[in-house]
């Protein structure tokens, strides 16, 4: 069955427009809410958290320090205060408790740029481009802790498109705004989701938290598929769905337990039969009526 042209709609007729687009609405209000704190001080003087989204203080009481950035910090050979090395186990703690790569689709600031290039591309019916592994965000992980031994500085971070972005917003892009309009026209005209999908170092290193985590999303009601395909439409991470929908005959269990979804919940959102909600890993049964194949056209996942 091909995939619709307006992923949801079903939902919006069954659901209303606010049910289907609840989750996505949540994480457009966490998103600008994160950025709002952090320019809250240098924009109107109230100070509730200092820093930037690599190191901060919150109420000049809670530390929390970006893993990542002192994961390069360690391997650049230095040793990082007491002080971020307690923010950086507090923000592991969280991610680990709801899903590493949560920081991907609820707080990172590039997440809204590519999400658009991405809505601009399907509307303008941009198909093809360049074939992107999935696997390449762990090789420039690699890298940048590489180039943090070599250069002995968390020398990524200078061109890093979060951090730049994150720190543009709040002290003035400059040279930012190239790297961001580079991210953005690569994920509209080169490859489908290219950035967040395939090349970002930050989400592979999230996603590595993700294979413990026991928040997921639950495919609980997977017999009542009807294969419309919206999930895999408007799903960051598409090849993540099908192990938890379509694995009943294989007794799979219907949690989606791949490290790299990002609990964005747009698949509960686009559902118009309700097979998918939040639940918790261990809550993982395989049974139910067992689902048709996959349907043949599969672009989606590419």
């Amino acid at each position: 069955m091909a995939v619709s042209l307006h992923p949801g709609a079903d939902a919006v007729a069954s659901k209303g427009w606010i049910g289907a687009y609840k989750w996505l609405l949540l994480r457009r209000l966490s998103q600008l809410s994160v950025l709002l704190l952090f320019l809250a001080g240098p924009w109107f003087g109230l100070w509730i958290v200092k820093g930037n989204l690599s190191a901060s203080m919150t109420l000049d009481v809670l530390p929390l320090t970006d893993p990542y950035v002192l994961l390069q910090t360690l391997f650049s050979g230095h040793l990082p205060e007491m002080t971020a090395i307690s923010g950086a186990l507090i923000v592991l703690a969280f991610y680990l408790l709801v899903g590493g790569r949560v920081y991907c689709a609820w707080v990172c600031p590039v997440n809204p740029v590519t999400d658009l290039a991405h809505w601009l591309r399907e509307r303008l019916g941009i198909k093809g481009g360049t074939q992107l592994s999935r696997q390449t965000r762990y090789w420039i992980l690699a890298a940048t802790l590489l180039l943090a031994v070599v250069t002995g500085t968390v020398a990524w971070e200078l061109v890093n498109p979060v951090s730049m972005l994150h720190r543009g917003l709040i002290f003035g892009m400059g040279f930012g705004w190239a790297i961001i309009l580079s991210v953005f026209l690569l994920d509209l005209f080169v490859s489908r989701r290219a950035w967040c999908g395939h090349l970002c170092p930050m989400g592979a290193f999230y996603s590595l938290l993700g294979h413990v985590t026991p928040l997921r999303v639950s495919a609980r009601a997977r017999e009542h598929c009807n294969d419309c395909m919206d999930c895999y439409a408007v799903c960051p991470e598409p090849q993540v769905i099908p192990p938890a929908l379509k694995g009943a005959d294989k007794g799979i269990g219907p949690v989606i337990r791949s490290a790299n979804c990002t609990n964005c919940g747009r698949c509960i959102d686009v559902c118009s039969e309700n097979v998918f909600e939040f639940a918790l890993r261990f809550k993982d049964k395989s049974g139910g009526l067992k689902n048709k194949p996959l349907p043949h056209k599969m672009e989606v996942m590419s």
